[in-house]
């Protein structure tokens, strides 16, 4: 939950938003945009074409999936997860049709586990893995840790997105290039469903971590400087890293088409190995294959 502060002076981002979350408000909010989004014929359900005050599914109805009584419901959509249970949550979540990153931001909302007002350490990328990174040649790749902050990256991704490590280190994060940098938002043609992608993890980050000040300053201030941002926090998307294709634009070697996927450190489970490759033959190969050859002179700020 955002909320404006007023007040005088220069506040911080986190303190113009008040982006720490919420647990009670993240969970009703979070269930009633998941029933928001439910049709009586999605879940097999009659619709007798009564006149419906909100969308979706009404309280009683998701309930009755559930098998739970619509008070237990009620209660529990009004922020009070204490004492659920998790064969509650997990029938809930069948009712809602959630996936399985959405069943996961509901457990973290309804029974959070993190001991609040721990400090989260500062992440740090492992020397090898930057060593992995170089070794790759023509596969462009990153590393993301918490926050989309990046920590790392190799020349090819430098020749593909821009030398992120020209910038300072407090601006090398996705959600930042993404919503505050025009120029990185031509880098992708599908630039909605990007910033949908990003927002999304974000979400999930912050039922995982509700009181990391860090995120609730990126939160704070791309809420306040972006309303497509706004917009799309405010949906309450959720959904974790994965694989898939990007459609992608360079100035040099115009449009590219490349698969992506994403590999989770096993010794730290927050910060992800993002590669990218083209369908061998393909055009994309060909202009991946243009900017390894190019070298480093290739390398420009996106």
């Amino acid at each position: 939950m955002c909320v404006p502060l007023a007040g005088s002076g220069s506040p911080s981002y986190e303190e113009q938003y008040l982006c720490v979350m919420d647990q009670r408000a993240e969970l009703s909010e979070f269930l009633r945009s998941r029933r928001a989004r439910l049709k009586p014929e999605d879940v097999g359900l009659p619709d007798f074409g009564r006149h419906r005050r909100v969308p979706g599914l009404r309280r009683e109805e998701l309930a009755q999936l559930a098998g739970v009584s619509v008070a237990y419901y009620t209660r529990l959509e009004q922020g009070n997860g204490s004492n659920v249970s998790m064969g509650v949550l997990d029938a809930i979540a069948r009712a809602l049709r959630l996936s399985d990153a959405e069943r996961d931001h509901l457990t973290h909302l309804a029974k959070p586990t993190r001991k609040r007002g721990r400090p989260s350490r500062p992440q740090r990328l492992r020397p090898g893995l930057q060593h992995l990174m170089d070794a790759m040649g023509g596969v462009p790749a990153y590393v993301l840790g918490r926050r989309t902050d990046i920590l790392g990256c190799n020349r090819m991704a430098r020749a593909l997105f821009g030398d992120i490590t020209a910038l300072p280190p407090e601006e090398r994060n996705m959600a930042r290039l993404l919503f505050l940098e025009g120029d990185f938002r031509g880098v992708y043609v599908d630039w909605e469903l990007k910033a949908c992608e990003v927002v999304s993890f974000l979400r999930l980050e912050a039922g995982c971590h509700p009181d990391d000040p860090l995120l609730s300053a990126l939160v704070g201030e791309l809420s306040v400087k972006n309303e497509v941002f706004r917009s799309l926090w405010a949906a309450h998307h959720v959904k974790d890293k994965g694989h898939g294709s990007k459609r992608l634009h360079h100035p040099l070697v115009g449009d590219l088409t490349l698969a992506y996927e994403t590999l989770t450190l096993a010794d730290d489970p927050e910060q992800h190995l993002i590669t990218f490759h083209a369908e061998p033959g393909s055009p994309s190969q060909e202009a991946l294959q243009l900017l390894a050859n190019w070298g480093t002179d290739v390398e420009y700020v996106a």
